[in-house]
């Protein structure tokens, strides 16, 4: 199934695909905030790392199947699948964009 998604989304969501963390990063301002089950990360830096030792470590790939906007945020749902305990896991990712970028991305499971 093909999702209409926002173009910063999409080049997240493929990036993500190919575990390409570089791409993933593209579409984040510099200031965006990624907010992992509750705990928040601030920041590039914070952002890439927690990527690269929450997502990239594990081969986390996020495969959502549906997607809606709720007052401004694009949800999407679906499977996250990899080499981590109980794959895969069902995720709720909520994005926020500003200026054509991720302002704000938060993950539940």
């Amino acid at each position: 199934m093909t999702l209409n998604l926002p173009r910063p989304i999409a080049d997240y969501i493929e990036a993500n695909a190919c575990l390409d963390i570089d791409g993933m990063m593209k579409p984040f301002l510099r200031d965006a905030v990624f907010i992992d089950n509750g705990k928040r990360y601030e920041g590039l830096a914070e952002i890439r790392k927690l990527l690269k030792d929450e997502a990239i470590a594990v081969k986390a790939i996020f495969e959502p199947d549906t997607v809606r906007e709720e007052d401004g945020i694009v949800v999407l749902e679906g499977p996250a699948h990899g080499e981590f305990p109980g794959s895969p896991l069902r995720f709720t990712y909520r994005f926020t964009l500003a200026n054509d970028a991720i302002k704000t991305l938060e993950t539940t499971v």
